[in-house]
């Protein structure tokens, strides 16, 4: 038999029955279509995470407090609630840091900002100039904070973006106006472009000001909160990160063992991001998998069924010649054809389903080339592996009683 033959005997058999075929192919769509949907679901949860994590700043290292001194009942102090870091540590990094592109102490508080009679509760970061280079923020309108408003305790703030929609309603100009913090008056000087965030990270719902005037005025102290400090260039960030640990464990007269700081490599924090999203997705994935297991099944119970159905057929076809190989071929092809169509319908389907929940929830969804291949590749096989022994079974049917079969 010829392969034209093949493939017309095989569709002429698939379409002698084409609502139990339709139902048997119902499970290799819907097994590769949730594949590539959950697929889909978990690479732009990862994009996002990463996204995000990068939005905060380029090549970024951070230097915390460790835990505060003490214990409250069986409680010890939190991780960064101790006053362990200043000003000078960040100066001293500047100055004897190797591949340090710029440093940003800050000190960050929430606060209750209110606006005549508008208020919202937000952080309030008192920052230096640099800010704008190591977050990479940009300015919508006016100025960001100087080296003049830091020397000279200045009163001045810059809004977020979601702050200010919150406090002077959306897209408002701000500029000259002031608003209150700790009941204390400020006078807000510019707005920070909109990034997009949400949680601890949204830099969006932050209010600027200098850090001299939130150490003197609002805080009442000398200390900072935490230390943001830009890398020169990617490669030299773990570097940076050791170098900064040395100096710090030097200044502050500690060890690593009782260090009072932790020192937080961006990178790092990506790659756990990455990790935990691709544990997620590939669990995501093994659950969408079973449907393409139960599928398999589904299509060994359909062709046992025609192997007992077309018993006759197959004795007919030995009776005028037909090996076993050309017998277990056929079913064999009926499979793969099966198999294939409902592949391709799965895979479209996938697809729409990933494109459908990016249009209708605005969750990020990125369809990968290898994971289209690996379910359909995955559902060839299962249909070839569990189509297998209908095919070998309808094969060693004896002629002579396949003949008298009723």
């Amino acid at each position: 038999m010829n392969l034209s033959d093949l493939l017309k005997e095989s569709f002429l058999a698939l379409t002698a029955n084409k609502a139990r075929t339709g139902l048997t192919m119902l499970g290799i769509v819907i097994g590769i279509g949730s594949v590539i949907a959950m697929v889909s679901v978990g690479q732009g949860a990862s994009g996002q995470i990463q996204e995000k994590i990068q939005s905060l700043g380029s090549n970024l290292i951070t230097v915390s407090p460790g835990f505060a001194s003490g214990f409250s009942g069986d409680t010890r102090g939190g991780r960064g609630s101790a006053t362990t870091l200043t000003t000078e540590d960040a100066l001293s990094i500047v100055e004897e840091v190797p591949s340090v592109a710029a440093v940003a102490p800050m000190l960050s508080k929430k606060y209750q900002i209110v606006q005549k009679s508008l208020n919202t509760n937000t952080d309030v970061v008192g920052t230096v100039e640099t800010y704008l280079q190591v977050k990479n923020i940009e300015m919508e309108i006016g100025t960001f904070i100087s080296e003049k408003n830091y020397t000279s305790l200045s009163k001045v703030a810059v809004l977020g973006a979601t702050t200010r929609d919150d406090l002077f309603g959306e897209d408002a100009n701000p500029i000259g106006k002031t608003i209150k913090i700790n009941s204390i008056t400020f006078k807000v000087i510019g707005v920070t472009k909109a990034k997009g965030g949400s949680g601890f990270t949204n830099q969006d719902d932050m209010v600027f000001i200098p850090l001299s005037t939130a150490q003197k005025i609002l805080a009442g102290s000398e200390y900072i909160s935490s230390i943001a400090v830009q890398a020169s260039e990617e490669n030299a960030m773990t570097q940076v990160q050791e170098d900064i640990t040395q100096l710090l464990l030097t200044r502050h007269n500690v060890d690593s063992e009782s260090a009072d700081f932790s020192v937080i490599n961006q990178a790092d924090i990506v790659d756990t991001a990455t990790e935990t999203t691709d544990t997620f997705t590939a669990l995501l994935a093994a659950i969408a998998s079973i449907s393409l297991l139960v599928g398999g099944i589904g299509i060994m119970n359909m062709m046992l069924t025609t192997v007992t159905e077309r018993t006759r057929e197959i004795g007919l076809r030995k009776a005028i010649g037909a090996k076993k190989k050309d017998i277990q071929l056929q079913f064999l092809s009926e499979v793969v054809i099966l198999t294939f169509i409902g592949g391709g319908i799965g895979v479209a389907l996938g697809i729409a389903i990933a494109y459908s929940i990016t249009y209708f929830t605005s969750t990020a969804t990125e369809i990968l080339p290898s994971s289209i291949i690996l379910a359909f590749g995955v559902s060839a096989t299962i249909g070839i592996v569990f189509g297998y022994y209908p095919a070998w079974k309808a094969a060693q049917l004896n002629p002579i009683e396949a003949l008298r079969y009723e």
